[in-house]
């Protein structure tokens, strides 16, 4: 049955096809932060090289003796040739529905420019020649006959044990009932799911009754450097094993994918099909996993984007020894330091992440975190900006206490904080409502009409009851409030030196004062549709 399922993916080579397989390549990817440093033991499983915890006769790739060092100068065929016994197909198969062609057409939102039309191709929404792809019809109103088990994808992926353990991505086995992988010399193997964490993209597969397997180590991406060479192996558009080399293009990339972006990015050729499958470095090991690419035709433009090892391997060592990922949560939402704002809130530079909410009852509640605080270290780990604050505390210990300094009212300030487990759902906070207010008027000061926060206007507006602050009904053309781009439905939390905000007169006072004075600008907090964030208000 195994060999019919692989088999099926020779079709795969028609476009239509091969596109539905790798859409969710790039609509799972999220940065990888649950990691932890390369040569720290991950103190939940401690486990620091995946390489060191199989016997001492495994058959772990090594370079060759007396065989000339790996360089571009010399050739790759001897790298190739020792890393690609370790290197698999992944093959998957789900039962699925067959939709009709007003069912299966999706939009994606929200990503960077360019990206759209690589979606609308793996999605299965353009054919080779720019066309409508022809969909399945159910030739009955059957729910049986709706149904069937085809195909779902294909990927690649990489042994780091001899007993069979591979990694690979969340995307290319999510939803899949059998899986079969594939060595390079036809050996198929069932595989079953260790574990699989979407957050990270990450996934352990377990193949059965293996042993004695080749399989690759862990290297330290953090010693690479932009320029160095890469070497990716995998199995694009379902042709089976295939090479590609470049250089790192670079580091620690942000795409705004997730919290915890932080990639590193290759020109090596990685298309459809290449998913899951290892980045090398010249000494043969694993700096990283090959996740998505960036291209707006869906081919490979040069622009490919790979998961670091050392953020990636706290994740596998957890999903291999538990099948779960358990994350350390504060309980904070954070922006960027911008100049403005580092200027209102007498911070010499923009370093750091900036607190706009602290959730009631979390860590960060209970360590007296407010919202205007700027996270300047955690664990003696330097916050240089927004996204390595999730990033540490993604890799930091449920139920430890760690050290942070903030800045504060132009001071820095320590404080401890003990982590608590990510909670499974968002936890409700409640709030004491405020008098209900009839009627809003406009405060031609402000140039908004602006009520106490309500039961009936936290419906109407869609406000989580562990909003706080005042809500902005209307705004005025021109006014004071448009200029600075508030609108209606922000809920203002805090405004300027008013850190509690209640009432529309609070606003209006901290207004007249600041006008007084004679400033030019003021730190306002507000939360728009769920999101807190701080914006510099102009007062001129």
């Amino acid at each position: 049955m195994f060999k019919t399922i692989s088999n099926s993916f020779v079709p795969a080579l028609k476009w239509t096809s091969v596109a539905a397989v790798a859409a969710v390549a790039v609509i799972s990817i999220q940065a990888n932060a649950d990691g932890h440093k390369v040569g720290e033991a991950h103190e939940a499983a401690p486990v620091s090289n995946l390489a060191a915890v199989v016997p001492t006769n495994a058959a772990l790739v090594t370079p060759r003796e007396n065989s000339a060092p790996w360089t571009p100068a010399n050739g790759f065929a001897d790298l190739i040739e020792d890393v690609s016994p370790a290197v698999v197909h992944v093959a998957t198969s789900g039962f699925i529905e067959r939709r009709r062609a007003s069912q299966n057409r999706r939009d994606f939102r929200g990503g960077p420019p360019g990206l759209e039309d690589f979606f609308n191709d793996f999605l299965g929404r353009r054919g080779p020649n720019n066309t409508q792809p022809e969909l399945e019809e159910p030739e009955s109103e059957s729910d049986d006959q709706d149904k069937q088990t085809r195909p779902l994808g294909i990927g690649s992926g990489f042994i780091i044990s001899e007993d069979g353990y591979v990694v690979t991505n969340h995307h290319v086995i999510d939803g899949a009932d059998e899986i079969v992988v594939t060595l390079t010399d036809g050996t198929e193997y069932e595989a079953e799911i260790k574990g699989s964490d979407p957050k990270t993209d990450l996934a352990v597969l377990k193949l059965k009754d293996a042993s004695g397997l080749a399989y690759v180590p862990w290297g330290d991406d953090e010693q690479s450097r932009v320029g160095d060479w890469v070497l990716a192996i995998g199995n694009p558009f379902g042709l089976g094993g295939s090479a590609s080399t470049g250089i790192i293009s670079a580091i620690g990339r942000d795409i705004n994918a997730g919290p915890y972006d932080d990639f590193i990015q290759v020109d090596a050729a990685i298309n459809r099909g290449n998913s899951g499958g290892p980045l090398f470095n010249m000494q043969g090991q694993v700096i990283g996993i090959n996740s998505m690419i960036y291209s707006p035709s869906g081919g490979s433009v040069g622009i490919g984007f790979s998961i670091p090892a050392s953020l990636a391997k706290g994740v596998i060592t957890q999903l291999q020894s538990s099948g779960e990922v358990e994350r350390s949560w504060i309980g904070v939402s954070i922006g960027p330091v911008s100049k403005e704002l580092a200027e209102l809130l007498e911070r010499p530079n923009e370093e750091g992440a900036l607190i706009s909410g602290v959730m009631d009852g979390s860590p960060a509640a209970k360590a007296g975190l407010e919202a205007r605080d700027i996270v300047l270290e955690f664990n003696g780990e330097r916050i240089k900006e927004m996204r390595n604050l999730p990033k540490e505390v993604a890799q930091s210990k449920v139920g430890k206490s760690y050290s942070m300094k903030v800045w504060r009212d132009g001071k820095t300030k320590t404080i401890k904080i003990k982590t608590e487990p990510f909670p499974s759902d968002d936890q409700e906070v409640a709030a004491q409502d405020p008098k209900e207010q009839i009627e809003p008027e406009m405060d031609k000061l402000m140039g908004a009409e602006m009520v106490s926060l309500t039961d009936s206007n936290r419906s109407r507006f869609g406000i989580a009851e562990g909003v706080v602050g005042v809500l902005v009904v209307t705004v005025e053309r021109g006014g004071t409030a448009a200029k600075n781009n508030l609108r209606p439905g922000d809920v203002i939390v805090q405004f300027g030196s008013d850190k509690n905000i209640e009432s529309p007169e609070q606003v209006t006072n901290v207004l007249k004062a600041a006008k007084k004075a004679k400033q030019s600008s003021i730190a306002v907090l507000i939360n728009r549709r769920g999101n807190p964030g701080f914006l510099v208000f102009k007062l001129d």
